[in-house]
Formats: structure tokens, C-alpha cells, sequence
């Protein structure tokens, strides 16, 4: 509390001095020459009479997840002691991108003015990393000394790295940061390596930068960027077929039916009987992404840094990481927050090989996305969501040694054995996974049949009639397939006749179906109508289901 001296007016009592006051005090106190008091007097802003630092404003972006947050960068080139210095929450790649952007401009015959530099990325608040905000620095830097006209650079978002020589070069999320800017009205400026990624945002006006010298060109008018073109969609990389499968019908029937309803499946068997090679069978069965679909996998693969050449990715994922994979590499996360495999793998396949060999605490880490299809990763100070909407595919050994039932190449330990190795698996995570199968040994009968007669073509025409039954159905719903089906959803779409409603629940009884179990055997039973074309849910549907089941262990 401030106390006035008795008979002393407050400041915000005291009148407002007239024009002329200003003028006087503007004048004794910044010592104003005849011409910069003439500016003075005809309204001009005093700090830039007098030269005063200038502020230069660049838009970028910062990205949280698949969400790219406006971000401002604000250079200001004023008198004080030489120091470049960067502010607003900048991690280390940010921080040191004052070196870069130091060297670039040597690189190209700039140099920094001998004052003090100030960068704000605002909002101050907001965390900010990556090696993106080279470029905009560089530029607000430029628009600051005057060499750039500020004008122009307040009509576009700016991303890029620096090399030390100047070259601009990719970076991560590019994708985002043009849809970004075509929500906000803006032009874009990118690496030119990523000009065909950034040119999928539609009409806004793209320009992709070389090098910081060509860049300059491009602004003075010396010489012009060619605006790029999209990227040709990826195209689909072939894959092995079903007819190299001998034998194991109930296995591609499971494997069908996963396809067709988008549903999770275990395979267990014996070393050698074909688990892995009808894993990667399944995107060969697989539609391809829609529009909308597509541009949302390429979404996360910019993120990532993994669209390839600006190519928009038409295939639905497969992702197979190896079973060290650590809890980051597998669901997301790490110092710099990336997209996991299993935000990589969102629309299409995640197969994971040798299930119980991955860490139990790294598998218990995909029950949230294999029931909400998003990953959440909490930080200290962000909070960061990637969509997750894969179809599991798993395979396993029933055992260590992988032979059991075989007594002659069984262990010594069986079947306890058994029993140890597969409790290794979580009871809520098995029962997430919709279809499980039990995959035979090939006999040497079976290599010598001749191919069978369906492959991946005719298998592929069933699963896309299915699935387009069920983009009808679920229209005007946020769901795809009937495995994301739920609820009053579920109920309306699955429900059985008299006959499947008394199976189903003598088998939840007999086979002590959970909740989530009990739903998950409807989700199956309507995909295997609709393979049938069956408008209802059947008892001979519910069965079929059923088989697929996984039975609780004896108490």
C-alpha cells in the first residue's frame, strides 16, 4: 500500500498533461534532433525516431500429439550489450538453434548486428521443442534488421531446420503445420524436400526453400521458387498370399473374419506352423484407407518424420516390432514425445511375434489404446494424445520350447512349462483380444498338397463386401467396424435371435465370460454375419464366435 504525503495528489489523480508537455518531456528526455522531433510531431512513434528496437513477428507452430498450437516468434534487435538469447520455454534443440541460425546467415555473407538479439516463442507457457523453429527464427531475425519486409512474412507460417551452410533442411510434421496454416488463411514456407507434403493442405500457397539465399531471392524478386506439387500417393507394396498357406483352414478363417470386422487375434502354436506368414497375409486382405482415413496415418507419419518424398499413405500399416521393444518405442513417449508403434500402426496392423517375450509391463501399456484406440502420455508439463486404432495381431508359442503336446520334442518341464510361460500374459489383455486359435503343426502331408484354391484375392472381396456393409450401418456413427461397435450401439446392431440369446448365455456361464468378453463374442458373431450376409445375428453366428473364444482357467 503506497501512502501520499498529506497535501501530494496520487499519480492516477493527477490530470493528464497537455500535448505540449509530451513533446517537451519526449524531446529533454530522448534528446530528439529538429528532424526526429518533426516525426514527433506528426504522430510518429517515438522509439522509432529515436531508432529503438523493432520487433518482428513470425508464425509457427509447436505440436502436441496430432495437434499443431500457434505459435509466435518475436525477435527484437535493440541496444545493450552483445547476446543472441531465446526465451519462452525452449528445449535444448531450440536453444541451440542460435548457433545455427548464427552460421547460416555467415554462410550467405550476414552477419549479426553487434546488439543484443531477444527471441520470445509465445505463449511463454507452452513447452517448445524441436529443430523447427530454425527457420522462423532466422526470418523474424531478418524482418527485425530490415532486410526482409515484415509485411510479408506476417502472411505465412514458417517451419524448417538450418544447416550450417544455410541449406533448409526437413523436419518433422510438416503435414500438420500446412493444414495448420490453411486453417488460419496463411501461405507456408518449408523445406523444399517437404514442399509435396505440405502442398496435400490444399489451396494455400506453398514455398518450398532450398537454402536461406534462395529464399531471400525469392523475396526480392531475383528469382522464383516453383510452388510444388502433391506428392503421388504411396503406392501398395506387395505382400506374401494366402495360397502359400498349406493347410491351416481354421486359422485363416479366424484371420478372415479378423479382417472383416477389424477384430484382435492370437495365434498359438508350434514353431514353423505358419503363424507369421499368415500375419503378413493380412494387409494383402485388408481395404485400402479412404481419403480421410489416409490423410490421417500420413498425419502421424509426419509427426514421426516418416512420410517418405511427400507421399500420402494409401496401405494400411503393418508394424512388427521386435519383442525388446521398450515401453516408449512400443506406446509412445520419451524425451522428445513420439508417436509409438503403436500409434504408427493406427488404421492398419500391429503384429506382435513371441508375445509372452515382451516385457509384461510394456504389453499391460496396450490395454488403453486396444479399448479407446488413442495413447495418452503424461509429462511433467504436456499432457500428449496420438490415435491408436490398430487391430492387434499376436503369435505365440503354447510353451518355451514351443512342442508341447509333442512328447517327443517336448521339455522336461511339461506342461508346466506351459503354464509358466503363458501366465506371463495378463488376464485383462487376453481378454481384449476378440479371436484366439490354436495353429497346428504342418505335416509333411500337407507340404506336399497342391496350392490351395482361394488366395488373398477372392478372401479380400469378402472382407471389402463386409466392411462396406458396415460403413452403411455405422453411418452417421464414430465407428468404423464392428469391432469398435459399443454399448446401446452394440446392442441394436448384434443383438441374436431366441436361440443364439439362450447359447450365448449358457456359454457365458460355462465359460465365465466377462463383460467385456461377453460383448466382444457379439462383435464377432456380427462380423461373421455379415461374411454371410445375414441381415440377424444367428445361433450358428454365435457358435462360430464362440469357438473363438479363449476359456478361463480352472479355478
Amino acid at each position: 500500500m503506497t501512502v501520499a504525503r498529506r497535501g501530494t495528489p496520487r499519480f492516477d489523480e493527477m490530470a493528464a498533461p497537455p500535448d505540449g508537455m509530451w513533446r517537451l518531456f519526449a524531446k529533454c528526455l530522448c534528446r530528439l534532433d529538429s528532424e526526429q522531433e518533426a516525426c514527433l510531431e506528426h504522430g510518429a512513434n517515438i522509439g522509432a525516431a529515436r531508432g529503438c528496437p523493432m520487433v518482428a513477428h513470425v508464425a509457427t507452430v509447436a505440436f502436441l500429439g496430432l495437434e499443431a498450437r500457434a505459435v509466435e516468434v518475436q525477435v527484437q534487435v535493440g541496444p545493450g550489450v552483445p547476446a543472441f538469447v531465446v526465451v519462452g520455454l525452449p528445449d535444448k534443440a531450440v536453444a541451440e538453434s542460435r548457433e545455427r541460425v548464427r552460421a547460416a546467415l555467415s554462410a550467405i555473407g550476414l552477419a549479426l548486428p553487434p546488439r543484443r538479439i531477444t527471441v520470445n516463442l509465445s505463449p511463454a507457457d507452452l513447452p517448445k521443442e524441436g529443430s523447427h523453429y530454425d527457420l522462423p527464427i532466422a526470418l523474424g531475425l531478418l524482418g527485425a534488421m530490415g532486410v526482409v519486409d515484415a509485411e510479408t512474412l506476417a502472411s505465412f507460417l514458417v517451419v524448417g531446420e538450418l544447416g550450417l551452410d544455410g541449406r533448409v533442411a526437413p523436419s518433422p510434421g510438416v503435414l500438420l503445420a500446412a493444414l495448420h496454416a490453411s486453417s488460419r488463411d496463411l501461405g507456408l514456407i518449408c523445406p523444399a524436400a517437404q514442399g509435396p507434403e505440405a502442398a496435400w493442405a490444399g489451396t494455400i500457397e506453398v514455398i518450398g526453400a532450398p537454402d536461406l539465399l534462395a529464399l531471400l531471392n525469392h523475396f526480392k524478386g531475383h528469382q522464383q521458387i516453383s510452388p510444388p506439387v502433391p506428392g503421388v500417393a504411396e503406392a501398395p507394396v506387395g505382400g506374401p498370399d494366402l495360397r502359400q498357406v498349406k493347410g491351416q483352414e481354421t486359422a485363416k478363417r479366424a484371420l478372415e473374419i479378423a479382417a472383416a470386422g477389424g477384430h484382435n487375434l492370437l495365434m498359438s502354436g508350434p514353431p514353423g506352423s505358419g503363424k507369421s506368414l499368415m500375419a503378413s497375409c493380412l494387409p494383402g486382405i485388408l481395404p485400402e484407407l479412404t481419403p480421410p482415413e489416409a490423410l490421417e496415418v500420413s498425419m502421424v507419419a509426419s509427426v514421426a518424420g516418416e512420410l517418405r518424398e511427400g507421399r500420402l499413405i494409401r496401405q494400411r500399416p503393418y508394424r512388427s516390432p521386435h519383442h525388446s521393444a521398450s515401453m516408449a518405442a512400443l506406446v509412445g513417449g520419451g524425451l522428445r514425445v513420439r508417436p509409438g508403434e503403436v500409434s504408427l500402426a493406427h488404421l492398419g496392423v500391429l503384429f506382435l511375434d513371441e508375445l509372452p517375450e515382451f516385457q509384461r509391463a510394456v504389453l499391460d501399456s496396450l490395454r488403453q489404446p486396444l479399448e479407446t484406440g488413442t495413447v495418452s502420455v503424461a509429462r511433467a508439463n504436456a499432457h500428449v494424445s496420438f490415435p491408436a486404432r490398430v487391430q492387434l495381431i499376436a503369435a505365440m508359442n503354447p510353451c518355451r520350447c514351443g512342442h508341447l503336446g509333442d512328447a517327443a520334442l517336448a521339455c522336461a518341464r511339461a506342461p508346466r512349462c506351459a503354464a509358466d510361460y503363458q501366465a506371463k500374459l495378463s488376464g485383462p489383455l487376453i481378454d481384449r483380444i476378440d479371436l484366439h486359435v490354436e495353429v497346428a503343426a504342418v505335416s509333411a502331408a500337407d507340404l506336399v498338397l497342391p496350392p490351395p484354391a482361394e488366395g488373398s484375392a477372392e478372401v479380400a472381396a469378402r472382407v471389402a463386401a463386409a466392411r462396406q456393409v458396415q460403413t452403411a450401418r455405422y453411418a452417421g456413427h464414430d465407428v468404423r467396424t464392428n469391432a469398435e461397435a459399443d454399448g446401446e450401439l452394440l446392442d441394436r446392431v448384434a443383438a441374436p435371435d431366441d436361440a443364439g440369446r439362450k447359447l450365448l448365455a449358457q456359454a457365458a456361464e460355462a465359460m465365465r465370460l466377462s463383460a467385456r468378453g461377453y460383448h466382444r463374442v457379439l462383435r464377432v458373431a456380427r462380423t461373421v454375419a455379415d461374411l454371410a450376409g445375414s441381415d440377424g445375428v444367428g445361433r450358428v453366428h454365435i457358435a462360430e464366435a464362440l469357438s473363438y473364444r479363449r476359456r478361463a482357467p480352472a479355478s
